[in-house]
């Protein structure tokens, strides 16, 4: 299935749980907003199932298409409780909502895209500048992009071997900030909290992406992880199709990605702290992922 045809499935969803946030405004529309929610987590559910081979076979992340893949079943569980048993789950659909309207035009706007790809590669350069590294920051065409104009590639030379870091916007942590931004926005909790919540997330997001980006920049085009045991990983796990790519995946697919689950769990502690009403979001997730109910407080 096309990506195109995910992107309009995604404006139909958001567009769906915006609706039901407008509805949910009103005490007498309450069933419908959450029966609107409800048809919005299916179709949900459908859209995350029609990513699953994208992100197996062509981006090869395990950890990621396992989110995804469960992302699925958990959706219509959403679905049918938001629904019939949890009202407390509209705040999740806000959410969604809010998450939408941030992302999305990320990707259909041009100019937007081009603008946080080359923020991120020029905070990205500097930051391997300091560590001592010195990548060529490439601004015209690739083998992977047509980029043209702006900052938006890595490029190693070593041994008279080329390593090249694409900077695409998946990698300038629009995705999380724009979960965690939704989220914090969509709860029932006084402005200047949630102000000072995104005032911290927003910023240790971006600059955590700052750091992991040039964390795989610097070990793929010094090929960090290209020992036997971690090329017969990689094979076996990935199947790449490219020669020199181990420290890659390595880095970023096993890594990186195992690093950015645990940094999200440390930064919702924090939030937690500055926002409790984000309890209710945690303790709404917690059970779905158990099916048990459990006391969750921002404060002592």
């Amino acid at each position: 299935m096309a990506l195109e045809t995910t992107d309009t499935l995604a404006w139909i969803v958001v567009g769906l749980f915006a609706a039901s946030a407008l509805l949910d405004m009103r005490d007498d529309y309450e069933r419908v907003a959450r029966a609107v929610a409800g048809v919005s987590w299916a179709l949900f559910a459908l859209f995350w199932a029609l990513l699953v081979p994208h992100f197996w076979f062509e981006q090869k992340s395990v950890i990621e298409t396992v989110l995804i893949a469960a992302a699925v079943p958990g959706s219509l569980y959403v679905a049918y409780l938001v629904y019939a048993t949890r009202p407390s789950l509209m705040i999740l659909s806000r959410a969604v909502a809010v998450m939408g309207l941030i992302y999305l035009p990320v990707l259909t706007i041009n100019g937007v895209e081009r603008a946080l790809i080359a923020m991120t590669a020029r905070d990205g350069a500097w930051l391997q500048n300091a560590l001592g590294y010195h990548p060529q920051v490439l601004t015209g065409p690739t083998v992977e992009s047509s980029h043209t104009g702006f900052p938006h590639a890595f490029l190693y030379v070593v041994d008279g071997h080329r390593y090249l870091l694409e900077v695409l916007v998946a990698c300038t942590g629009v995705g999380s900030i724009s979960i965690v931004a939704g989220i914090i926005i969509a709860l029932r909790a006084p402005i200047r909290r949630r102000l000072l919540a995104l005032g911290v997330a927003v910023p240790v997001i971006y600059g955590l992406n700052v750091v992991r980006v040039s964390f795989i920049a610097i070990a793929h085009g010094n090929q960090w992880f290209e020992g036997a045991l971690s090329r017969r990983f990689v094979e076996l796990v990935f199947s790449p199709t490219q020669t020199g790519v181990t420290s890659y995946y390595m880095a970023d697919r096993v890594i990186a990605q195992s690093l950015s689950v645990v940094a999200l769990v440390a930064l919702t502690f924090v939030l937690l702290r500055l926002l409790p009403e984000l309890g209710t979001v945690v303790r709404d997730l917690l059970y779905l992922a158990t099916g048990r109910e459990y006391d969750v407080s921002g404060r002592d």
